[in-house]
């Protein structure tokens, strides 16, 4: 498993793979509203080229994905395939973008199936569940 900076080339593979991802385990639990605003997120340009990506790759193979905008202080996107959840993929990204932040902080809005896996890698919620544009996150920290 190789970790690797993103280019604007893969940068299609990596969106493909966060918006297959999203339908297949998010919007079951998201309004039409909010599966609209997702999608108008990840699929805007000036957007994206305020993100850092990084894919964790496997035999050429895009296996997950993690940006982040601000200097690596907060998580955008964050998605594994399914077939391989629960493989260490996103553990290995995680702590990847750790190694090369120097944030003190780290924040993330994460998404209601992802809180528990944002709770191992040691987050903290900042507040209870909310929905902005029908997207539903809980704001949470990661504190060195």
């Amino acid at each position: 498993m190789e970790i690797i900076k993103i280019d604007e080339l893969q940068l299609t593979d990596a969106i493909e793979l966060i918006w297959s991802t999203f339908l297949q385990f998010e919007a079951p639990d998201y309004s039409k509203e909010g599966i609209q605003s997702f999608k108008d997120f990840i699929n805007d340009k000036k957007i994206l080229k305020t993100l850092e990506f990084w894919g964790a790759y496997d035999n050429n193979e895009l296996k997950g994905v993690i940006a982040t905008n601000d200097n690596r202080k907060h998580i955008c996107c964050f998605f594994v395939k399914a077939q391989y959840h629960r493989q260490g993929i996103g553990r290995r990204l995680w702590e990847y973008l750790l190694e090369n932040s120097l944030s003190k902080i780290i924040t993330v809005n994460s998404s209601p199936c992802a809180v528990c896996v944002y709770h191992k890698f040691g987050f903290t919620d900042l507040d209870t569940e909310q929905v902005s544009d029908g997207i539903r996150y809980t704001a949470m920290k990661y504190e060195r």
